[in-house]
């Protein structure tokens, strides 16, 4: 499998889940980066006029990126990474999905959640990938190993 680890990760927990996947999978790993870095009030989720509210109740919204360099040309896997906000995948993946040809890719989702699972992540994403095939994955809470994880990417039926 020739297989991409990209992930955007807001608080650090989505990045330690991602580096443990791309280790036990072999696959390369690349981080999704806003433009414009999230501050801890960005991501008040109590807060209905913080950056990620405002984000996540707008549909169009699309965060800009840091960069275009993910090479995504290069891999026929992506295990697409993320925190769950509000029930999916924040619009940045959106984002990311845009900017990138994904015709003939399998997209596997994995996330991090601080209480629900992947929810409507995978519909949201579908019309920002058209010609992918994107596959809802893992809730990667917690410690895992990569043991745990070799198996599940064994286990697919990509």
């Amino acid at each position: 499998m020739n297989a991409l680890v990209a992930y955007f990760s807001a608080g650090g927990a989505t990045a330690g889940a991602a580096k443990i996947l791309a280790r036990a999978s072999g696959a390369a790993l690349y981080e999704i980066r806003p433009a414009v870095p999230y501050t801890d009030a960005d991501l008040n989720w109590t807060d209905k006029n913080s950056r990620s509210s405002v984000e996540m109740n707008d549909k169009a919204s699309r965060p800009a990126l840091a960069d275009k360099n993910a090479p995504v040309a290069e891999h026929d896997v992506i295990f697409l990474g993320f925190p769950i906000w509000w029930y999916k995948a924040p619009t940045i993946i959106n984002t990311f999905l845009e900017s990138y040809d994904f015709t003939g890719k399998t997209i596997v989702l994995f996330a991090t959640s601080g209480g629900s699972g992947l929810g409507s992540s995978a519909a949201g994403l579908k019309d920002s990938a058209p010609g992918a095939k994107i596959m809802d994955g893992l809730l990667l809470n917690g410690p895992r190993n990569e043991e745990e994880l070799k198996e599940w990417v064994s286990s697919l039926k990509i």
